[in-house]
């Protein structure tokens, strides 16, 4: 805002007015701007489905076994499903983990959070909880969960860095994020390998492992980040983005 458009704007009140106004609106876009986390340099997929293909097929692929496998998900494990759907990993899950385990499934979109509630209430999954969150934050209580999955839906999240930022508080010690993903553009519904690897380990996730599946997607593995090594602030995370130049 320019001072020729700020006189303009305050011509004819009270000097007194004037002098508190300006202030205060510059204070207000300061605290705004320092408490505002970056925005990817690339595109965003739209939300289109509550599930990736049809469960059918993955089951023939057995896309759930192997990634379950791989992130060695058993007895007593909790889970959350960050961009849970209508419930084909929660289904999986709630099974897998047994009564001793607990199963988050997340969602931002009422719909799919309907769908996935009657799918608990009928599967009578009483390890199970459907979690609401926004596209910045999972909403998962600190030291929740030993891991968490994104399958098929990171490049559809529109805040990535803040969530990423808010979700490090939730793993428990040794806790793991694994990304389910096509190796493509970020506008057709895919992440390039590199550009996940730069934005995750910008805020301290730590690349372990990738393996590749049955219909050509891989499955990338990171290590969360330990208390001393999470991020701190929204101003810490726009450092590190800023350092770590992922583009698309």
């Amino acid at each position: 805002m320019t001072p020729t458009y700020l006189a303009r704007l305050f011509r004819g009140l009270p000097l007194l007015l004037v002098v508190v106004v300006a202030p205060a609106f510059v204070q207000a876009q300061a605290r705004a701007q320092a408490d505002s986390f970056p925005r990817p340099d690339r595109p965003v997929s739209s939300i289109v489905a509550p599930r990736w293909v049809d469960e059918d097929r993955r089951d023939a692929l057995g896309e759930a076994d192997r990634v379950m496998e791989f992130l060695r998900i058993g007895r007593g494990t909790r889970v959350a499903d960050i961009g849970a759907g209508d419930g084909y990993y929660v289904a999986r899950l709630a099974e897998r983990v047994g009564p001793t385990g607990l199963v988050f499934g997340e969602d931002i979109e009422p719909r799919y959070l309907d769908l996935l509630r009657e799918r608990v209430e009928s599967g009578g999954w009483k390890n199970v909880r459907v979690i609401e969150g926004t596209p910045d934050n999972p909403s998962l209580l600190a030291g929740s969960v030993d891991v968490a999955l994104m399958i098929h839906m990171y490049h559809e999240i529109t805040e990535p860095f803040a969530l990423l930022h808010r979700l490090a508080p939730a793993f428990r010690a040794g806790g793991r994020l694994a990304v389910l993903d096509v190796d493509g553009p970020t506008d057709r519904h895919g992440t390039p390998t590199r550009l996940l690897a730069c934005e995750l380990g910008a805020l301290g996730y730590v690349k372990q492992r990738q393996q590749t599946m049955a219909d050509g997607a891989y499955l990338m593995i990171f290590s969360a980040p330990t208390a001393a090594e999470r991020t701190t602030s929204a101003a810490d995370v726009r450092a590190r983005v800023a350092k770590a130049q992922c583009r698309g």
